[in-house]
């Protein structure tokens, strides 16, 4: 590659925060109006790609693009073992939430993992099938549960009003993110003690796949020297010794 590209968020807060951070760094991202691709003012040979974080996160894996802003559980997600093929190089201090487990309140007795496991042994017993968990994060999920012994049960995929699952038939239990807790209490769901599988934010992430030539190189360190005032870290250096050593 014979320049630089950054993955960017396409819209929403993720878009205006990360729009903000690069602008405090003294590097405005130029959009044209509803366009997908844009610049970086003063900085030449970068390319921006505005993409969704889930897009951005199989970017980065695939190696498409040098640098991109994407949250941590969208890469754990994707990948099975994501520090062989991304680093994250700072965590941007937005977008910030956790994956959870969340069940009916009407489980009055079940508090824990623990709880789950001997309540879908029972389940299965009586309706002759597992517990179903409704999740876009089905990898995640599925080695959390393995993990803390929860053995019947499966995950059905949901890419949006998870917390309605329960409540409409179409599972008996979620795992979903959330920031504050208040749209599963909206629906009747509460979350296990121990149900926590992942704190997530918004990363800066450099992809060990690209193709890092001598100008995404030299372009990475403009950009990130001048990205450590606001981030107050060093870590071209880290992302550098990383590629060189995975290159070599």
């Amino acid at each position: 590659m014979k320049e630089l590209i950054i993955a960017v968020p396409s819209k929403g807060r993720l878009e205006e925060k990360a729009s903000a951070l690069f602008r405090d760094a003294g590097l405005a991202l130029i959009r044209p109006m509803r366009g997908y691709e844009g610049r970086i003012k003063g900085l030449d040979k970068t390319r921006v790609l505005y993409l969704s974080a889930g897009e951005i996160a199989t970017r980065l894996l695939a190696g498409d693009v040098h640098l991109g802003i994407t949250g941590e559980d969208l890469l754990r997600e994707k990948s099975a073992d994501m520090e062989s093929s991304v680093s994250l190089l700072h965590p941007l201090g937005f977008g910030k939430a956790s994956v959870v487990i969340g069940i009916p309140d009407e489980w009055a007795d079940i508090t824990t993992m623990d709880d789950l496991a001997e309540m879908a042994v029972d389940f299965r017993k009586k309706h002759n099938r597992p517990i179903r968990i409704a999740t876009k994060y089905r990898r995640l999920t599925g080695d959390f549960l393995s993990n803390h012994g929860v053995y019947d049960a499966v995950t059905e995929y949901s890419d949006g009003a998870t917390e309605g699952a329960p409540a409409s038939g179409a599972a008996e239990a979620i795992v979903d993110i959330t920031s504050t807790g208040e749209t599963l209490k909206a629906n009747g769901l509460r979350i296990l003690k121990d149900g926590l599988l992942l704190e997530s934010e918004a990363n800066l992430v450099a992809s060990l796949g690209a193709a890092w030539e001598e100008i995404p190189l030299l372009q990475a360190k403009a950009l990130l020297t001048q990205l450590e005032a606001r981030l107050r870290a060093p870590r071209y250096y880290k992302m550098q010794l990383i590629v060189y050593g995975t290159a070599g």
